[in-house]
């Protein structure tokens, strides 16, 4: 790899790159002293499968392929790579690992932003990075739910086996009292860890508590998302349904969010929720959690830090599910079996690399 000396070229980046298109000139000009222009020789690496990811790349000219290591030995690719494609955005977010070798099929050049310089630009209450979070968010969104699907049509929830579908009916919701003093209950949660006392009173004066009774569902797979929910006490249990039967995906518990993928994305449901014993929620609807999501203030901050993590979170759970799916086709091996565990990693490798 070389680094270029050079400064970044807006107008190279504002074609190359959708999301640089869409910001003001000002805002533009700013979030260009976060990036680094580099430069990679053919058939250089850029990053390594498994190595610690700190950041993400823009690809302005050239080419460079996605490679995931297979578990019966052996690479497959998993996407091409070329001008307008970003690689790794999800480590701007949160430290982890990168999931495919990536290497440079032609002579290469573009653009690295480390996640702490990012990370900084965020506390400084830059638009311009608050509008690629969102941008990041929404992505991580689309592939979770994309990933979810894999884990689905692979035929397994968490090691549970599937169960009759519940019976539709109508979700009858508590609202506005609670049986006990919550409140001091939310210093305790990881979702408000970050918060100050003040912060939190910010944030609760945007909800509404509500209490949902064991079985009760909170809603229903392919329900217009109309409100997120932080539980506060109890636990939810998140289903898939299919062919007249529900497949377990996980259990939330106190401090965990539900329901904010049908709100960022402005779609419906993918999954269903039920209160797996009587739970207490704090309920955000849909126009508060816009602002909270598109706010820039510091409860509106901390509050989409605790999302992201939401949905980090999520997407290691599926991650871990389909790496346990992955061993076992291995174990049991043959043919058939050594396919689905190539389909499973390769789902698994893709979910880093963003084509234009």
């Amino acid at each position: 790899m070389s680094i270029s000396p050079a400064r970044p070229d807006e107008e190279e980046l504002r074609a190359a790159v959708s999301f640089f298109s869409e910001l003001g000139e000002d805002e533009a000009r700013r979030l260009l002293r976060l990036l680094t222009p580099v430069a990679y020789a053919e058939g250089a690496r850029l990053v390594r499968q498994g190595q610690p990811a700190d950041g993400a790349y823009i690809i302005v000219s050239g080419s460079a392929e996605a490679l995931t290591a297979l578990p019966g030995g052996g690479e497959a690719s998993v996407a091409r790579l070329g001008p307008g494609s970003v690689l790794g955005e999800m480590a701007l977010l949160d430290s982890g690992v990168r999931s495919a070798t990536v290497v440079a099929r032609t002579a290469l050049r573009g653009y690295f932003v480390d996640r702490e310089t990012f990370r900084l630009l965020l506390a400084q209450r830059e638009r311009a990075a608050f509008a690629i979070r969102n941008r990041i968010t929404r992505t991580l969104c689309r592939r979770l739910r994309e990933l979810n699907a894999k884990f689905v049509a692979a035929g397994s929830a968490g090691g549970a086996r599937p169960i009759a579908a519940q019976a539709p009916g109508p979700t009858r919701l508590q609202r506005g009292s609670c049986s006990f003093d919550y409140r001091r209950f939310l210093p305790l949660l990881p979702v408000f860890s970050a918060f100050r006392a003040e912060e939190i009173d910010a944030f609760v004066a945007r909800t509404e508590i509500v209490e949902v009774s064991r079985g009760e569902a909170l809603f229903r797979q392919g329900d217009p998302g109309t409100s997120a929910f932080v539980v506060v006490r109890g636990a939810l249990e998140v289903d898939h349904a299919a062919a007249g039967q529900r497949q377990r995906i996980g259990i939330l518990g106190p401090g965990r969010l539900c329901g904010v993928l049908a709100l960022i994305e402005g779609r419906g449901h993918s999954l269903s929720a039920a209160a797996r014993e009587n739970t207490t929620l704090l309920e955000i609807h849909t126009r508060e959690f816009e602002a909270l999501f598109n706010g820039v203030d510091m409860t509106a901050t901390k509050f989409r830090d605790a999302i992201d993590r939401e949905l980090l979170k999520s997407f290691a759970r599926t991650n871990n599910h389909l790496t346990r799916l992955i061993s076992q086709a291995v174990i049991r091996g043959g043919k058939r079996a050594s396919s689905k565990a190539e389909q499973l990693q390769l789902a698994l490798a893709g979910v880093d690399c963003e084509t234009r």
